[in-house]
This record gives structure tokens, sequence and C-alpha cells, in this order.
């Protein structure tokens, strides 16, 4: 399999890809950056290939500036753009964000049209759909990181509180990755019983804990000054679920047509069956009431910063 990552000289682009090689189920990754980061994607390069021989891994790994260099990739990683700061708004991030995913995603489509584009650039749900309008490729085959993120953050969170493994708690957060997040609480699980039904369910502050999942990527950036591991693990989670054809449902940014509660001409996170395809199929869900309003809210959010990103961009 051949993965290219686009905005390798960033820290979420660097770490993601050494994610990608440790799985050791490529054949070929490329690195991919501006000219003037080359030289600092080559030495990313050296410093994996050290990394991987510790455990026996090969992996033909290519650093360049051009996008010729993308074509038979099977999965194609979008992360250039300029970094989030503290304090920065969403429109500063997001004009300049969705001139450089705009130029991106038109390259993909010249190079590699057949290959599955994830984005990771924020604001991830609107450029998730510059991406796909820039391209023109299937909505199927372009999609974003979405809440997956999110979704982990709130799995970890509710495992710490509750005193449990990791692992015994199903989860998932859709909507925007941002403010108007909406956690699936009423469906959420631990060990197959739903959360409700604990007997300290009374003592778990859901508010505090979904405020908590609202700021972890900022409270991150705050003290150390980027979020890398949490990112590059959850874009290596869906970059081999496709690789490996795994269909596990994971909440990523897609493009609706009605699918969930006939929300349309948008891009949210939301629960898809994943594939050697890409999104094979958007999974219907029922919510409660609250969450049905909350998520009608993000989807309102989210268009109208779209329009407004799409007219200051001239996208």
């Amino acid at each position: 399999m051949k993965v290219s990552v686009i905005g390798a000289s960033g820290k979420v682009g660097s770490a993601a890809a050494f994610c990608l090689a440790e799985e050791n189920a490529l054949r070929e990754l490329v690195l991919i950056s501006r000219e003037e980061s080359l030289d600092k994607i080559k030495g990313e390069a050296m410093d994996m290939y050290d990394a991987l021989a510790a455990n026996d891994i090969h992996v033909d790994i290519k650093s360049t500036s051009n996008m010729e260099d993308v074509a038979g990739s099977d999965v194609i990683v979008l992360t250039a753009g300029i970094a989030r700061e503290p304090g920065m708004s969403r429109m500063d991030l997001a004009i300049p964000n969705a001139k450089i995913v705009a130029e991106y995603a038109r390259g993909v489509a010249e190079y590699a049209p057949e290959s599955i584009l994830l984005v990771v650039s924020n604001p991830v749900d609107v450029m998730t759909h510059v991406a796909l309008k820039a391209s023109g490729m299937d909505k199927n085959r372009v999609f974003g990181l979405g809440n997956h993120l999110d979704s982990l953050r709130l799995k970890t969170f509710i495992a710490r509180h509750f005193n449990i493994n990791v692992s015994e708690v199903r989860t998932r957060v859709i909507g925007e990755h941002g403010a108007h997040m909406v956690p699936l609480i009423s469906s959420t699980s631990i060990g197959g019983i739903l959360l409700k039904y604990f007997s300290n369910y009374k003592d778990f502050d859901i508010i505090n804990m979904v405020e908590k999942v609202k700021s972890a990527g900022e409270e991150v950036i705050t003290r150390k000054g980027a979020t890398e591991y949490g990112p590059a693990y959850a874009i290596s989670n869906i970059v081999t679920t496709i690789l490996n054809n795994e269909k596990k449902i994971l909440t990523v940014s897609a493009y609706l047509e009605g699918e969930i509660e006939g929300i349309e001409g948008v891009c949210l996170g939301v629960p898809v069956k994943v594939g050697e395809n890409g999104i094979e199929e958007i999974i219907p869900i029922k919510m409660s009431k609250y969450e049905i309003n909350a998520f009608i809210k993000a989807a309102e959010v989210v268009k109208n910063f779209t329009e407004e990103v799409f007219r200051a961009a001239e996208i």
C-alpha cells in the first residue's frame, strides 16, 4: 500500500507519518511539503528509518515537494495549513487554510483521482467541504478526521472517571469538531451496559466532562505548543481501517445529503462504516431529543460558517 502525507513538515503530519510507518502495512510512504521545508522532511525520513530499523520494519520513504509523487497513493492525508495558536479566531485560521487545502485538493484530483483523501487541516469540517468542492471527487472518498479524536478523548475521560479499562467504554461524539460537538451520552456504554444504568451515574458530571473534551486540544496547545500524539494515532486508526478494509464504524467528517435528521449540504462528524473504498455507509442513528436539537444546531452553525469561508477565500 502507498500512503502520502501532505504537510509532513508539521508536528501532526510528521507524527502521523511515523505512526503509519510503524503499522508495517505500507510499501511506500511519501512525505510532501512546500519547497522551503523539503530539507526538514528529508531529516524526518532519516530519523524514521533509524527508528523503524529497531523493529525490523522496512518502508520506502520519499521526501518531496512535487505533487506528482502522490500518484498511485491508496490514501492521502492532508494536514497542511497554518498552525492553530492560542487566541486565534476561527476565521483567522479558516481563510488561509481554505486556500491551502483547495490548492492541494486540486493536485490530488489531478494526480491521484482514485485515492482516498483524509482531511485533517482545521477547522476540519469546513476544510473537508473545501477539499470536496475543490477536488470534485466523490464524497465517499473525501472526508475529514472529524470527531474521531473527540470520541477518543471522551472515551478516555469516562474510563478515568469510572476507573475502568478504556477498552470497555463505547462512546461517540458527533456534530462539529469544535464548540458545537454533540456527545451521544444516551447510547454510551461500559462493558455493554448503558451508562445511565450504572449506580454511580448520578455522580457523573456530564456538562463538565463535555467541556473538558471541547477544551482538550486548546489546553494541550497552551501547555506544550501543539497537539501531536492524539491526532497522529487517530489519523493512523482511520488510515489502517481503510488499508485493511476493516469496515469499522468511526466518526469522521462527511458530506451529508439527508442521511441523519434530514441534514444536507454540510460536512459534519457522523458515524460511518469505513473500508477500502472510503465511506461505505453513513450510519443512521437514534438520539435523544436534546442530542437531535444540538446536532441540528451544529449543522446550522457549520453550514453558515462554511458559506462565509467560501465567500472570503473565493473557493
